[in-house]
């Protein structure tokens, strides 16, 4: 199975229903779930996008294969020229196997990944 990862708010995720599939509140806006493909991949996108964010952040490993919602693979126009699975519906958490601190300096850059 393809394991891919999802970047959340930490209060966010661990306050979310235990009962429901879970939706970032971008989802919305965007109609699916950004996902990478791989840890240091993740990081490169939570500096470019996350480092002026506050709070806490945890890393969602997802086996892609357990996804209920449909997971494509697309080019993204404004980073790193590469493939992005992206979730096309909420994330069921049979699908989600761990939960990752994501380590950030006291500068805000995310330096790490560590088991939660």
């Amino acid at each position: 199975m393809a394991q891919i990862f999802h970047m959340a708010p930490a209060e966010r995720w661990r306050t979310w229903p235990q009962g429901q599939d879970y939706l970032p509140a971008e989802y919305a806006a965007d109609g699916f779930i950004h996902c990478t493909r791989g840890e240091e991949l993740m990081l490169q996108v939570a500096n470019s996008f996350y480092r002026a964010q506050p709070g806490d952040f945890v890393l969602l490993v997802i086996e892609a294969d357990l996804l209920a919602a449909p997971v494509r693979w697309e080019r993204s126009a404004d980073h790193l020229a590469a493939e992005f699975p992206h979730i096309y519906g909420p994330i069921n958490r049979a699908a989600v196997v761990a939960e990752r601190l994501m380590l950030r300096d006291t500068s805000g850059d995310f330096i790490g990944i560590v088991a939660g």
